[in-house]
């Protein structure tokens, strides 16, 4: 994890899933709420909707509560959007990295937000990919 207050980095869906629902791992839970309360996360649109999909299904989150997420997201972090070259880039990545369509679209959106640090349970620990963006599982110990 970062040592400074102020670091920013993007978030992938699962340590935001961590965060929203305890039940699954609490202390992935707890991993989870302390990275973000102690960096400045960035999120996609992807992720918006893989964690809205998800509270749905996993948490039994109502509309209302879906609402208040879907806010609380946009008017506290930076909230990523696609664009024809989020796309292409992530082609590119795919090639080049072997990723999955959805994980490219994460790493594209980390680097067009030019990040450093990419925290994901799901990808490669340790990659660095471009040279500019580290993938970090932030429950590794």
């Amino acid at each position: 994890m970062p040592d400074s207050m102020s670091a920013s980095c993007f978030v992938d869906t699962n340590v935001w899933l961590y965060a929203f629902i305890e039940a699954d791992d609490a202390a992935k839970s707890d991993a989870a709420r302390k990275l973000l309360q102690t960096t400045e996360p960035l999120i996609s649109i992807q992720v918006i909707n893989e964690v809205c999909v998800n509270l749905l299904k996993r948490a039994a989150f109502t509309e209302a509560q879906l609402r208040e997420i879907i806010v609380a997201f946009f008017e506290k972090y930076r909230v990523v959007e696609f664009s024809e070259s989020t796309f292409l880039k992530a082609s590119g990545l795919r090639e080049r990295y072997s990723l999955s369509f959805w994980d490219s679209l994460i790493v594209a959106s980390a680097l067009a937000a030019d990040v450093s640090v990419l925290y994901s349970e799901d990808m490669q620990h340790g990659l660095s990919v471009e040279g500019r963006t580290e993938i970090i599982n932030p429950f590794l110990t």
